[in-house]
């Protein structure tokens, strides 16, 4: 049987982390320093450094970027969460059974509804398969997220 773990330990993802991240910063490094020492000449030298700097520097920002990548994805586990609970609080059941059933788009556009329509919602989002925009279409109390980033 297999042990379960006693402590949460950070998420990682490999690839970012510990090759492209670093591999960008060292080459940014690089490219920059390289780029000052032929500065201010007008040869092929000094622009095939700026190039390699600019690519680094553009690589890096990209990279720095993907953070929002993951704040999105915990977003958008919040908002499941906040739907399972306001599923639970009006129906008294849980969510979470027919989510396999629901794509996470559909729960997204659930979230809008308003506490009177949502469970009556839910319930036809499966039944018909209804896109997210048809979902949202549907919606008479419609609850606006000024929130989401």
């Amino acid at each position: 049987m297999a042990e379960k773990p006693t402590k949460n330990t950070p998420m990682l993802y490999p690839w970012h982390h510990f090759v492209l991240l670093p591999a960008a910063l060292i080459l940014a490094g690089y490219g920059i320093r390289r780029y000052l020492d032929v500065a201010g000449h007008d040869d092929e030298t000094a622009r095939l450094w700026f190039t390699v700097m600019a690519l680094a520097v553009v690589g890096l920002g990209v990279l720095v970027m993907l953070r929002q990548h993951y704040a999105l994805r915990l977003q958008d586990r919040l908002l499941r969460l906040e739907v399972r609970q306001r599923y639970f609080e009006l129906t008294g059941q849980r969510l979470q059974p027919l989510e396999a059933q629901l794509t996470l788009k559909q729960i997204l556009s659930l979230r809008f509804a308003g506490d009177a329509e949502l469970p009556a919602l839910v319930q036809a989002a499966i039944k018909e398969n209804l896109s997210p925009k048809d979902i949202q279409a549907r919606i008479q109390d419609f609850q606006f997220d000024h929130l989401r980033v």
